[in-house]
């Protein structure tokens, strides 16, 4: 096993570690960890009950990233603490991508205008009253976990080019987990969440604010797929949101 070489203070002391402080092969390494760490989080525990359920996945993903690599480097404590770190940058990068994809899928408007506040609070009010935002008509509650805005969600985060993570690590989005679509639900809500006062404010999209919204997503996934398990509804709906976001990334290397 390798240790990793860390940069010290020019008197020998430690300082805040940064990635920059590793290593060239301990910087590889951490690099491709904390890509697999960041689909191992959305695909197993978006928000995570506890700091053990994190970590045990910062190990794995340290482990997978040696095993590409082929080669055995030790993952320290301060190692550890910066992966988890990519915990609340995936759930920030995920919410600024969503913000302006959900305002202009529901036609949200910015304006001081009191009708167009008014018409704001409105939309935000219905669109949350029993989740029909997650429907593909949400006038009518037609096509239950069938919004565009869940397929576009996936592909601009997850799918936009060859680089993107679930392009490189594609077995963890095939089919697409069901934690991965109570997290883009729960993302999208908190988008709809900060219109509901009919103009724009932030609101931060954490696992004290929105944890309990997102178990709320899953176990109601989970109940769905309870009660259509004859027809296998929500596994056609996990294969396709992947092919589709799949197809996406395909054409768009091919342009």
């Amino acid at each position: 096993m390798v240790l990793p070489k860390i940069k010290k203070n020019s008197d020998g002391s430690r300082h805040c570690m940064k990635v920059s402080d590793f290593d060239d092969v301990s910087k590889e390494i951490f690099g491709t960890a904390a890509s697999i760490f960041r689909c191992l989080i959305v695909s197993q525990a978006p928000f995570p009950e506890n700091i053990a359920v994190e970590t045990q996945l910062a190990k794995a993903a340290w482990h997978e990233a040696c095993q590409i690599k082929g080669i055995n480097v030790k993952l320290t404590p301060s190692g550890v603490k910066m992966l988890l770190t990519r915990t609340s940058q995936v759930h920030g990068e995920l919410k600024t991508k969503m913000r302006s994809l959900t305002a202009s899928f529901f036609s949200f408007r910015s304006s001081n205008s009191n009708d167009v506040i008014r018409q704001n609070r409105d939309l935000a009010e219905s669109l949350k009253d029993g989740s029909v935002f997650a429907f593909k008509d949400w006038e009518s509650k037609k096509g239950i976990y069938k919004t565009e805005l869940l397929q576009l969600g996936i592909n601009i985060m997850w799918f936009a080019n060859r680089h993107d993570e679930g392009v490189i690590h594609h077995k963890y989005f095939n089919p697409m987990p069901i934690e991965v679509i109570a997290l883009v639900l729960t993302t999208i809500e908190c988008c709809i969440d900060e219109w509901l006062q009919g103009l724009k404010e932030d609101i931060k999209f954490t696992s004290a604010t929105y944890g309990t919204v997102y178990h709320g997503h899953f176990c109601s996934l989970q109940r769905f797929d309870e009660w259509t398990a004859p027809y296998k509804l929500l596994d056609k709906i996990r294969v396709n949101l992947h092919n589709v976001a799949r197809c996406v990334e395909q054409c768009s290397f091919s342009k």
